[in-house]
């Protein structure tokens, strides 16, 4: 053989080795057809989205490219408009493939990263929510984040970015540092103690009473969320030491939250949350586990505040879970759409006047003209809301509710996008709600006892929780909060009734918790976190949801496991320096506390 024939061979041999890596390693969108439906909405985007994984993760060191994680959920209609103007356009694609390496992230599959970024959100911007979109470096450091932004103005964030890491990535990844919180050190220990107790209570309703509406009820003077955790803690405090002035606000509140826009009349439940300091304006998204804490918190008010009819709308919202978020499995889908299927906000829900006119009799639509204020301007392009924008007379009550039941099956006809995600710790809050509804309803035994079958014939396999199931695929990696709601569900379902399964695998579940989620030096949202700022803390504070760590302190407290107890018991101790200076953000905490007292 000639050397230049050897040299050819050996040229060929060379490009048939690398040829193949060069293929594989070019950038594709492995979103498609991925069994969760927010997910797989971005499978037909010209990005080429990852998944959040060590793989991903290790692409971008070897890469030495920025992580761009882009977080958002189904029901989230600015997560669909930044899709549509930006992720949709084929330059900013190119952008993101070229210079990042892009990953979409479903936040309710990954609540732990999804936390711990919108921390950062809060402290570099002084806001968060979603569409979140964090610029991480390629060891897992927070360095950017912007939330919505039009089209133009990202590409040029974009372009920014890029060339900053080109020319000082060094730069960059010293600042992320920077920004990272300290060390996790052990927590601290304090006496659990009734003075400690009654000091902390003290300063969370001064923190109550800061932030307080008066007239409108609820908490803030701009957008209204139904904040479940602090409610609940304020129900058990009124329950145990009775305060007009506290019974007043509550009444208030959940009047206003029933009565307006944040209620759903004709198919019952709740939406995510008013736009608007009087409720009168919902972001039109609908959770499962909005529904299933409100459920529990108006039955919960209709005794501790004497107001029966509140059980009615309790009533309502469970039977939205089951009419519009039941799975033929038993379990429970995760949302339905802010916007219908042709992509309009809140359609679904809204009506014309002269549709309502067709459907209705006349005394009942006279009804609905006064009370639902058909007779003003429009406050959405689709139609008029219903709701109690004026305040009913008794007949009037009577009539709405007969056009309730009329205009149902009509509106069922209508889209409605859902989410169908079986996630394990929503469902567990939903049998929470069905089993402490089967003192009002004994057909909740049926639906409790439903979900309780599917949560531990399909989301736990070898004494382990799984994330979710989605179009029939397994989601692993259930993180603490699923444990937790789901722990605290079957104790739920085991003491209304009786069941002893229940107990016995919410005794194996919360051992396992403990055994992945917990060390002295804290708790951690993910048995194994990628981003490098989630580190252990003494207490999980609530959210939207509740704190997940609390709420299996609490859980593990009722068990008849001494060691399980002695294990809350010695968490419920530890300083939450964070809470001395919020309390207001820890309402499931001061339950904790009043819980582990050795008096009680």
């Amino acid at each position: 053989m000639s050397g230049f024939e050897r040299s050819t061979a050996f040229a060929t041999l060379l490009l048939s080795l690398l040829l193949p890596v060069a293929v594989a390693a070019a950038p594709v969108n492995q979103l498609v057809n991925h069994p969760s439906p927010y997910l797989a909405l971005h499978g037909s985007d010209p990005v080429a989205w990852q998944e959040w994984n060590t793989a991903t993760v290790a692409r971008a060191k070897r890469e030495n490219k920025l992580l761009f994680v882009s977080v958002g959920y189904f029901a989230c209609h600015w997560c669909h408009v930044m899709q549509r103007e930006s992720y949709k356009d084929p330059q900013i694609a190119a952008l993101l493939n070229r210079d990042f390496i892009p990953v979409k992230v479903d936040r309710e599959l990954n609540s732990g990263l999804d936390d711990a970024l919108q921390t950062f959100s809060a402290q570099l911007n002084g806001i968060a929510g979603w569409p979140l979109n964090a610029f991480v470096t390629p060891e897992g450091f927070p360095a950017f984040v912007v939330l919505y932004a039009p089209a133009d103005d990202f590409s040029k964030l974009l372009t920014h970015l890029a060339e900053r890491w080109a020319a000082d990535s060094a730069g960059i990844r010293r600042l992320a540092r920077q920004a990272a919180p300290p060390p996790a050190q052990a927590p601290g220990r304090a006496p659990l103690t009734a003075a400690r107790t009654a000091r902390a209570w003290e300063q969370f309703i001064a923190g109550v009473w800061q932030e307080a509406d008066m007239l409108h009820g609820g908490f803030g003077q701009v957008s209204k969320f139904p904040m479940a955790p602090q409610l609940h803690a304020l129900l058990e405090r009124q329950a145990w030491q009775p305060d007009a002035r506290l019974a007043g606000f509550l009444r208030e509140t959940f009047d206003q939250m029933a009565a307006r826009g944040l209620h759903d009349p004709i198919g019952g439940g709740f939406f995510r949350y008013a736009t608007d300091p009087g409720w009168d304006t919902p972001h039109f998204e609908k959770m499962l586990y909005d529904n299933a804490h409100l459920a529990v918190l108006y039955l919960r008010a209709a005794g501790v505040l004497g107001q029966p009819r509140y059980r009615e709308i309790a009533r309502g919202a469970l039977d939205f879970m089951q009419d519009e978020l039941l799975d033929p499995s038993g379990g429970l889908y995760s949302s339905t759409s802010a916007v219908d299927a042709a992509g309009r906000e809140g359609a679904t829900y809204l009506w014309e006047p002269d549709e309502l006119k067709r459907h209705l009799p006349p005394e009942i639509f006279a009804a609905a003209r006064r009370v639902w204020r058909l007779d003003a301007p429009r406050s959405f392009d689709a139609g008029y809301l219903p709701a109690e924008y004026r305040t009913p007379t008794a007949d009037e009550r009577r009539l709405l509710v007969a056009a309730a039941r009329i205009l149902r099956p009509v509106r069922q006809a209508r889209s409605l996008p859902k989410d169908d995600k079986l996630n394990a710790g929503l469902n567990g809050l939903a049998l929470s709600a069905f089993s402490q509804a089967i003192q009002l309803d004994p057909a909740c035994r049926l639906r409790a006892d439903r979900l309780q079958h599917f949560l531990l014939t399909r989301l736990v396999r070898d004494g382990r929780l799984l994330k979710a199931m989605a179009r029939g695929k397994v989601l692993p990696d259930a993180e603490l909060e699923d444990y937790a709601y789901v722990v605290q569900g079957l104790l739920d379902h085991a003491d209304a009734t009786g069941n002893g399964p229940s107990r016995k695998q919410a005794r194996q579940l919360a051992q396992v918790a403990w055994q992945r989620f917990w060390s002295e030096k804290g708790w951690k949202h993910e048995a194994r976190p990628l981003l490098a700022t989630m580190q252990p803390e003494p207490a999980l504070a609530d959210g939207a949801l509740y704190s997940p760590s609390d709420v299996l302190i609490l859980a593990s407290l009722r068990l008849r496991d001494p060691a399980l107890q002695q294990l809350a018991r010695t968490a419920a101790g530890w300083r939450v320096t964070a809470m001395e200076r919020d309390v207001y953000a820890y309402p499931t905490r001061l339950r904790v506390l009043t819980t582990s007292q050795p008096d009680r």
